[in-house]
């Protein structure tokens, strides 16, 4: 099959490419580096002309209220040239959660997208995933201030983002699901104990105070991001810091 992977050059993008192509597939990667647009509309014609599925792995440049009208356009964009070029499956990435919090811009603006997806002309899976492993560095840079990291006792079930690439892979070669499949790492832990655990491996100084108000994760309710239900990865997180 061929496949148009949009964001085919990003952490998780790149990984799916090699993925499929390694399986005996044609899959191309299209990103701004490659001279597409999801905003302007520019290339994604000739882009997902001739493929079977688009794989959409594109993000909004910022997490505030213009990510919204950042997935609303490339998505209306992106289900026009699939629509004329007969695609037959459309697969996007998002969060598991992602409708549970509507107090982040961010949030509201992913469920957006799964909406304009479910609504849309094309067949369509979505692969939900808990938070990245490599993003959890981000995370508490976010809150630190001086020495001290302040992180809520937020549940978190982190994964590794080779097997988000890899769940990813496995869908968007099958058949399409016109629903969602979740994937989440082996461990749950609350943010603050993860935070303890990364810098106990990379010590730098810094310590990890609990505040449940700090950061983008404060304003997450209860376990909303974690799913012990969901398809669980290999790969544990002390296993990936080491």
């Amino acid at each position: 099959m061929k496949f148009a992977v949009i964001g085919g050059t990003g952490l998780i993008g790149s990984q799916v490419v090699k993925n499929l192509n390694s399986a005996g597939h044609e899959a191309v990667p299209h990103s701004q580096a490659t001279g597409i647009d999801v905003i302007s509309g520019q290339g994604l014609d000739e882009a997902v002309a001739g493929a079977d599925v688009i794989v959409n792995l594109t993000n909004s440049p910022t997490f505030d209220e213009a990510s919204p009208a950042f997935f609303q356009t490339s998505m209306d964009n992106l289900l026009a040239a699939g629509q004329k070029g007969g695609v037959g499956h459309f697969v996007i990435l998002s969060i598991v959660g992602v409708d549970q919090v509507p107090e982040l811009d961010y949030y509201r603006a992913k469920a957006l997208q799964e909406d304009i997806l479910r609504a849309g002309p094309i067949p369509y899976s979505i692969v939900r995933a808990t938070q990245f492993m490599e993003f959890v560095d981000a995370v508490l840079s976010w809150t630190t201030d001086g020495d001290t990291v302040r992180l809520p006792a937020t549940p978190i079930q982190p994964i590794a983002a080779k097997d988000v690439a890899a769940a990813v892979t496995e869908v968007a070669a099958g058949a399409p699901l016109n629903g969602i499949h979740n994937i989440g790492g082996p461990e749950i832990f609350t943010l603050d104990e993860l935070g303890r655990i990364t810098l106990s491996h990379k010590p730098d100084g810094r310590t990890v105070v609990t505040d449940p108000t700090a950061g983008m994760f404060g304003a997450v309710k209860g376990d909303v991001l974690t799913d012990k239900d969901a398809h669980l990865a290999p790969t544990h997180y002390t296993d990936w810091l080491a």
